[in-house]
Formats: C-alpha cells, structure tokens, sequence
C-alpha cells in the first residue's frame, strides 16, 4: 500500500511541482491510510521531491510574470497549504525586485487606452476592479489611476 501511495504521489509531481499538502489532499482523496500518507510524505520529503520553500519560491516566480499583485500571490499559496512563515519570508524577497507601481501603472495605463471610447470614471472603475482582481494593493492602485489622469481623483 506504501509504494501504491508513493507512484500516485510520483505521478502528481510528474505533471507539476506540488506542496505537501496539495500531496497529502490528493491522497487522502484516494482514500489512503492516514499512516500511510504522513510514511509517503516523509519519504518525499526526505528524498527531496516535496520542499514547500522552494514550491513557494517557483510558484511566486510563475506567476508574477503574469503579472499578479502580491496579494493574490499570497492568497493563492495559503490556498496550496504553505505555512505562512514561508509565504512571508518568499514574499519579502520578491517584494525587493517587484516594482509593483511601475507594473500597475503599465497595465493601468494600457487598459485605459483599450477603454477610451467609454465616460472616463466609468473605464477608471473598470481598469480599478481588473487591477484589484489581479491582487493588487487598492492603495498603489488608486495612487497610480490619480496620477495617470489627475483632473479627476479615483476613488474605490
């Protein structure tokens, strides 16, 4: 039953990287013991299949090419089970190459050009909820939709 549980868990790693946790759902689904699991996570862990420091580290990388905000970057890892001292610590060092302000206000400002047949405050709003749904801070959002077009002050 051991090696059953560790060929699922070598075919989920197959297709992706995965947190320990995303591992220990999927198996518990399969409906293993529950021994079973923690010998299978221990395994990969020793071995070094399974590091949620370095999941964390490559998840953030893939996705802030999208670009998303560190927000939604955050909620994604806690939703993959990291520990939050890890998600704080992969966090902050992104944080220190991450011009968040500068990338909102490319995709601001592109948006807005996409929008400019619509009422202003109406594309502002549009432009506002596409940033925060990205997981962007609303404060770099409505500081960078204020500086973009000054005339009219956005607010949420």
């Amino acid at each position: 039953m051991l090696q059953k549980a560790k060929n699922y868990a070598f075919l989920l790693l197959k297709f992706r990287l995965r947190s320990e946790n995303e591992i220990r759902q999927r198996l518990k689904k399969k409906k293993f013991d529950a021994d079973i699991i923690e010998m299978t996570l221990s395994f990969l862990k020793d071995k070094g299949f399974i590091d949620d420091n370095y999941f964390a580290k490559t998840w953030i990388e893939s996705r802030i090419k999208k670009p998303l905000g560190i927000r939604r970057l955050r909620a994604e890892l806690n939703l993959k089970g990291i520990n939050k001292a890890i998600i704080d610590t992969q966090i902050n060092e992104i944080k220190k190459s991450y011009p968040e302000e500068d990338i909102v206000g490319g995709i601001a400002k592109d948006r807005l050009n996409k929008l400019k047949g619509i009422d202003p405050q109406k594309a502002k709003r549009r432009v506002y909820a596409y940033l925060l749904r990205r997981g962007f801070s609303p404060e770099v959002v409505i500081d960078v939709l204020n500086k973009i077009n000054n005339r009219a002050p956005f607010y949420s």
